[in-house]
């Protein structure tokens, strides 16, 4: 029997939960799904798993090197310049993981100490155990914290937000281009009806906006994350409003969420997605260009996206690893250059993550984004 084939057999308490659920009424949408997986309160992913870092399934790129998050604070500290340096700003953070990237900008905001004085550091985190990790490790800071489930919580008044690998996670719905045309893509039962797996709905879906079906070849997949879209909207709309900056990075594309980009990591290694739910993290990759759409239409400007290696470089990647470098022994030279490279490399990180800034009109263009 194949890895594959094991981790299709193994079992999870949620995974019993939506299986009698879809006995007792029917397949679900893959959104549905991955709300459930990632979100559930006693059963999903980030309510029973460690989640982040070597001791979990994935690594973040703060987690990597803190250059990462030092070049994130001197972005946010340029844009609180350019906002005018406000005696009392929003900064924002949307799923801060352990709260290393926060720690790590807030170091390096200390170049300008008007910055952190002024900041009102909202975490945005719905996992018990992740806000147990960011209290500790944000403890010995003197800026004031403060944590919230969404985004709509955060209060008036000139805001930046940072959110690295958070629109990943968001939900996503699948619809697959078939013989007879558009079918949704739901998660059903096998053909043992004791285990999950892939089916398409009956009948088309309803007021969703997909390509005209003789443009695309049978056995395309479309991926739409309205979740996704919703929350650029609202972010949008706040820096429309009060003044600001947001800025996302994840990995993703700039064009249509065409692909099936579903996956599931554990133990730092792919998973199949529908096997064991809550006990594998579930992403899929960030639609760059639906989420620019969502916030032009609602008055705000985009810049990027950016690839992740050239926004850092631009960001002055160079510089600060070699002074970071400076002093240390060869072996700790080596850790900080292989921690960059993985960060910024074509091979690596560099090309497949990318950055994305939504800016009020009223500000500058953005560092870190300018015309190559």
């Amino acid at each position: 029997m194949t890895d594959a084939e094991k981790a299709a057999l193994e079992k999870s308490p949620l995974g019993d939960r939506l299986i009698a659920l879809i006995k007792a009424r029917g397949p679900i949408t893959i959104a549905d799904y991955m709300a459930d997986a990632l979100g559930h309160p006693h059963d999903g992913y980030y309510s029973a798993r460690p989640a982040i870092g070597a001791a979990g399934d994935f690594t973040t790129a703060p987690e990597i090197s803190q250059v990462f998050g030092e070049l994130i604070g001197v972005w946010l500290v340029q844009s609180w310049l350019e906002m005018g340096s406000p005696s009392s700003f929003n900064l924002v953070e949307l799923g801060p993981g352990r709260g290393v990237l926060m720690s790590d900008v807030l170091r390096a905001s200390a170049i300008r100490p008007g910055f952190s004085n002024a900041a009102s550091v909202m975490l945005v985190e719905a996992s018990g155990r992740l806000r147990h990790d960011q209290e500790r490790r944000l403890r010995a800071t003197s800026a004031h914290i403060s944590w919230a489930d969404s985004f709509s919580e955060c209060a008036g008044g000139p805001t930046l937000v940072i959110a690295n690998e958070f629109f990943d996670c968001l939900p996503i719905r699948q619809f697959v281009r078939s013989e007879s045309g558009w079918r949704e893509r739901l998660v059903g039962l096998d053909d043992t009806g004791e285990g999950l797996a892939f089916t398409l709905a009956a009948t088309p879906p309803e007021a969703t906006p997909l390509p005209d079906k003789k443009d695309v070849a049978v056995g395309s997949v479309i991926e739409i994350s309205d979740a996704s879209a919703s929350l650029a909207s609202e972010i949008a709309q706040h820096l429309q409003k009060h003044t600001g900056r947001a800025l996302i990075i994840d990995y993703g594309h700039a064009g249509h969420g065409s692909g099936d980009t579903l996956q599931a990591v554990r133990n730092h290694a792919f998973w199949p997605p529908l096997s064991a739910p809550g006990l594998a993290d579930l992403t899929a990759h960030v639609d760059f260009a639906a989420i620019s759409r969502a916030a032009v239409e609602n008055g705000v400007g985009v810049h990027g996206p950016a690839t992740q290696g050239a926004f850092l470089q631009r960001m002055g990647l160079t510089m600060r690893v070699e002074a970071l470098a400076a002093g240390k022994n060869a072996e700790g030279q080596a850790e900080i250059h292989a921690g960059a490279l993985r960060l910024a490399s074509e091979r690596q990180m560099g090309s497949v993550f990318k950055a994305l800034c939504l800016s009020s009109h009223e500000l500058p263009p953005p560092p870190g984004f300018e015309t190559p």
